[in-house]
């Protein structure tokens, strides 16, 4: 399936699984559509298929390196954008990425948050599907997100949060009048190997609940057995 301007095909070449599923499922959240290949050669083949926009590339993959892969990619289409995921903290190997061609690059483990602004500032400033790029402002009901200034209001009342109560709160509502499970919300919000279990959401949840909905008609709702729901008022 060829990509369409609303929406930003990225391609994940990792061969480490769990983090490969962990990174697709955060992705398609963010509305892109996203394929995962395990070796260099599976990632050569997917992107003649079906060119990327994005791609978040392994630097050590079981068959080549990702520098060789980078190589490839780029003569499929010399402009797609590429972020080298690296176990590596030497100046030299990061160095040697950005000189292959590589766009930027983050040391793992990482948190799920700064791949994903770093993910989104390669597509701002290669101006690709610029209607997938988020607005500044998420607006559910009468409560508004300026994610560029990191500000919300509900009812035109300033609500003050914490970076992770803000991070939470984001996800909420990038996905309304959706189930999200206890699971989804830990891959997006902490990093992938968080380790963390159920009881931390939960008491996230408690504290966005006190600052977003006390002495209002709430707009957080639990779904039993499956997780949270945030849905306007009306």
């Amino acid at each position: 399936m060829s990509s369409t301007p609303s929406r930003i095909r990225a391609l994940v070449v990792e061969d480490e699984r769990d983090l490969a599923d962990v990174l697709s499922r955060v992705l398609l959240l963010e509305g892109w559509t996203t394929d995962i290949a395990g070796d260099g050669n599976t990632a050569i083949r997917t992107a003649k298929a079906d060119p990327p926009d994005v791609v978040v590339l392994d630097v050590g993959l079981p068959d080549m390196t990702g520098l060789q892969v980078l190589r490839h990619l780029r003569e499929v289409n010399p402009a797609v954008c590429v972020l080298f995921l690296t176990a590596r903290d030497s100046v030299e190997d990061r160095v040697a990425g950005i000189t292959a061609g590589g766009d930027d690059y983050v040391i793992k483990p990482f948190a799920m948050e700064e791949l994903l602004a770093r993910l989104r500032g390669l597509v701002r400033r290669a101006s690709i599907a610029a209607i997938s790029v988020p607005d500044s402002d998420l607006v559910v009901g009468d409560l508004v997100m300026d994610e560029d200034a990191r500000e919300v209001t509900r009812g035109g009342e300033p609500v003050e949060l914490t970076v992770t109560e803000f991070e939470l709160l984001r996800f909420l509502m990038r996905n309304p009048r959706r189930a999200l499970s206890k699971a989804q919300i830990l891959d997006r919000v902490w990093s992938y190997d968080f380790g963390g279990d159920a009881h931390v959401v939960e008491l996230y949840i408690s504290y966005l609940r006190r600052k977003i909905d006390r002495g209002r008609e709430p707009m957080i709702h639990t779904v039993r057995g499956i997780g949270y729901i945030l849905k306007p008022t009306t």
